[in-house]
């Protein structure tokens, strides 16, 4: 009887295709969410519009009410829309937060939407743009007003964007968050209070929730009066106990339920099984919780987008790939664990009600070896040095991402321990234009030595690259590049040359050939490979070390031979029949070498 019960609720759902013409109300009681006054279980799939090419929103979104969804929960990343002050981008390609929200709304699909400020989320400083680090003692997520003054901008101006696709307007998104997990960094509860003030000051008019981890602790720090209270996740009746506890007077669903993990450079890939998301879902089907899968699709963290953590071994960046072994891979396809899923869902269904048919893959092509060879290298495209009296990070010389060259000239000690406080993340050391080493943050490393040369002078420099922002707990202050001083034996280093590199999409496509340093490490790779069709690929880098691919002057994003990753992906609409021009920069390679398009990330 129950189960009959249930199906003829999640009929209901389903059945209630959010529509532009009719208006629909949604809010919270004591227990339940309800829609049209009526109880509601909200069966959502998460992905981000950031990470999916504008071109398969529709198809992603598609897939998931195939599985069995009735809603799609997705971040806002804040620095993606704001990379520099003021100036915000929600219009162009996949920036389009709206128009994503309009397709949901066209495959009938509610909405969840996640807007920060701050958001985790593996992605590049939890969504905060880097422009805020260039205050030295800016301190985030709280009442410090310049903080403050930014995140106003950001709400005011997202609110715009969003306000006509609520719910109260004959929209889809039916309910926002309150920043992200506050209680696993914070507790200042002005803060939580004045953002949700800052929502309703801009007219937005639906139900807020929050999420956190299922601890006293977290919900007592991370929730607001009023607000729904999401839990990271709620997998048992224990879980949603401690959310009685904290507030019996609002609703409780699992706001992240995790069917995969994500994935750090040098680790083996995450791979979750089935059986724990499957047992979980159903456990939340049975009690008629509603919940949100954390991430029903992942997509990728093209360009510098890819975050870090901060955990137990340390700094620990994010691979390029978000497939997080989701049910929808990276390229959009369904997995096993889509299907188990999907199975599972449909068991709920009165009978003779069905499920959409899973909407047939994006096509996948292969191209075969295509030798690169030395183009120019960063030595050559060196723009105007800034002198400085000791080195400072990226965000003090106005630059968010890329690379930076920090040159000095050795005087008194010339040899001996190179000691850098503090790098952040990767640096390549040279020493009269000599490769000495590299100096890995992620392995804790902050020295070299340097040996003795005849060179009366020595030129030390240090070509740091600056990796994923952490995204997560008390190390998100994450400047880039040399965060304090260098020493040599002890004695401080000063009087430098620096030389920014953001290497943006605009600097790779104004690079012109040279042959002056072809010795010296950090070259630039070039060649073209030919389509007779277009199809989602996979450039294999398994022969290369470490650095970025550039395709058709979109960048890819970061590789590295520790792997897990040596496939980088790249969608259709980014190649072209004929010929198609690859760059790859390599802070070690030195000699030609292949890559080759494949159909699969492993």
């Amino acid at each position: 009887m129950k189960k009959t019960i249930l199906a003829l609720a999640l009929s209901c759902c389903i059945g209630q295709a959010v529509s532009a013409q009719q208006k629909h109300t949604f809010a919270l009681s004591k227990s339940e969410f309800l829609l049209d006054g009526k109880p509601y279980q909200m069966i959502s799939g998460e992905m981000h519009p950031a990470r999916i090419p504008q071109e398969y929103w529709r198809h992603r979104i598609k897939m998931t009410k195939a599985m069995g969804c009735n809603t799609i929960a997705a971040y806002v990343f804040w620095n993606y829309h704001e990379p520099v002050k003021g100036q915000f981008d929600f219009s162009s390609g996949n920036h389009n937060i709206a128009e994503f929200i309009r397709i949901a709304q066209q495959e009938g699909m509610w909405v969840i939407l996640r807007p920060g400020p701050y958001v985790c989320a593996e992605w590049e400083f939890g969504g905060l743009p880097p422009y805020l680090l260039q205050t030295p003692d800016i301190k985030v997520r709280c009442m410090d007003p310049r903080y403050m003054e930014a995140v106003d901008r950001y709400v005011t101006r997202l609110a715009a964007e969003v306000k006509p696709l609520l719910v109260t307007q004959g929209g889809p998104v039916v309910m926002m968050q309150i920043e992200n997990e506050y209680g696993s960094y914070g507790n200042d509860k002005n803060y939580l209070n004045a953002l949700k003030d800052l929502w309703v000051k801009n007219g937005i008019d639906i139900p807020f929730y929050t999420a956190d981890g299922p601890t006293a602790y977290m919900l007592e720090a991370g929730t607001v009066d009023g607000a729904a209270i999401g839990l990271d996740s709620g997998g048992s009746e224990a879980d949603f106990a401690a959310a009685r506890k904290q507030n019996p007077d609002v609703p409780a669903f699992s706001s992240e339920s995790y069917p995969g993990w994500l994935t750090h450079w040098g680790e083996g890939w995450q791979r979750p099984g089935t059986e724990g998301i499957v047992k979980e879902v159903k456990f939340l089907m049975d009690t008629k919780r509603s919940f949100n899968l954390y991430v029903i699709h992942g997509g990728t963290n093209f360009g510098y987008t890819a975050g870090a953590n901060s955990g137990g071994k340390g700094y620990e960046p994010d691979v390029t790939s978000y497939d997080y072994d989701a049910p929808i891979n990276e390229q959009g396809r369904a997995t096993p664990k889509y299907e188990a899923l999907r199975q599972l869902l449909a068991s709920y269904l009165p009978k003779g009600k069905k499920l959409p048919p899973v909407p047939a893959p994006i096509p996948a092509i292969s191209f075969p070896e295509v030798t690169l060879t030395p183009f120019t290298s960063v030595w050559d495209h060196l723009p105007q040095a800034v002198h400085d009296v000791q080195p400072r990070p990226f965000e003090a010389y106005g630059q968010d991402y890329g690379f930076m060259l920090y040159k000095t000239t050795l005087i008194g000690h010339k040899s001996g321990k190179l000691l850098i406080r503090d790098l952040h993340d990767y640096a390549t050391v040279f020493l009269n234009g000599q490769y000495v080493g590299k100096i890995d943050r992620r392995l804790g490393e902050k020295s070299i030595d340097l040996p003795k040369t005849s060179v009366a002078n020595p030129v030390l420099e240090v070509l740091v690259e600056g990796m994923g922002r952490i995204n997560f707990a008390d190390g998100i202050i994450d400047r880039k590049g040399i965060t304090e001083r260098v020493t040599l034996n002890g004695m401080t280093l000063m009087n430098w040359d620096v030389y920014g590199l953001p290497l943006t999409e605009k600097d790779i496509a104004g690079l012109t050939a040279s042959s002056g340093n072809t010795g010296k490490a950090g070259q630039f790779f070039k060649g073209t490979f030919s389509l007779d069709q277009t199809g989602d690929t996979y450039i294999d880098v398994s022969a290369w070390k470490k650095g970025l691919v550039w395709v058709n002057g979109h960048n890819l994003g970061r590789y590295w031979e520790i792997g897990p990753q040596h496939r980088l992906y790249c969608p259709a609409s980014w190649l072209k029949k004929g010929n198609n021009e690859i760059v790859v920069m390599d802070l070690h390679q030195d000699k030609p070498a292949i890559v080759k398009g494949l159909e699969t990330l492993y």
